[in-house]
């Protein structure tokens, strides 16, 4: 069985594109997944793990005012950084995970919390916002599940057909 992961790195190299991950709560689960796949070299240009917030605008360019008025786990810092890194590493998508996975709340927002976000070469992206429960890892692990199934979603042209999923509970991998 084919894993997202695999499933989106063949469209892309069929493509003939590239993609570049940033990661914030996640840090660095979602570019490990993607180099578990054999040959994702040939479609996977790096990624950068910005945990720290002045990082976010620093290397992704994420907007400074935006972080100030927001804080970093917010919709439109999730978009920036993934417009961001695709931008700086040269690639043709960029996904991103910014979010709150515990075990405090962090920019008044509940453990939870997680905006994942695609951005394409010919479109203006796209965020999904979640709401997950579970510990630390169960989190981590769903955000890392939803930013692929919305990459794959974007490269397969299905639109809401692999949509991240509000759960009470976090699915089972």
């Amino acid at each position: 069985m084919s894993t997202p992961a695999a499933e989106a790195l063949r469209l892309l190299r069929d493509r003939g594109e590239t993609l570049a991950v940033a990661e914030s709560l996640t840090g660095g689960l979602v570019a490990a997944a993607v180099t578990e796949v054999p040959g994702a070299s040939s479609a996977f240009r790096g990624s950068v793990t910005a945990y720290a917030t002045d990082l976010k605008a620093g290397l992704l360019g994420v907007d400074a005012g935006v972080l100030t008025a927001r804080g970093a786990v917010d919709d439109a810092v999730a978009l920036q950084m993934a417009d961001g890194v695709r931008r700086a590493l040269g690639a043709h998508w960029g996904i991103a995970t910014t979010g709150v996975a515990g075990p405090e709340p962090q920019d008044g927002r509940p453990v939870g919390t997680v905006y994942v976000a695609v951005r394409g070469p010919r479109d203006g992206g796209k965020v999904v916002a979640l709401r997950l429960n579970g510990d630390r890892t169960e989190i981590r692990r769903e955000s890392v599940r939803s930013v692929l199934a919305l990459l794959l979603e974007r490269l397969s042209d299905r639109p809401g057909g692999a949509r991240a999923q509000d759960t009470e509970q976090n699915g089972g991998t």
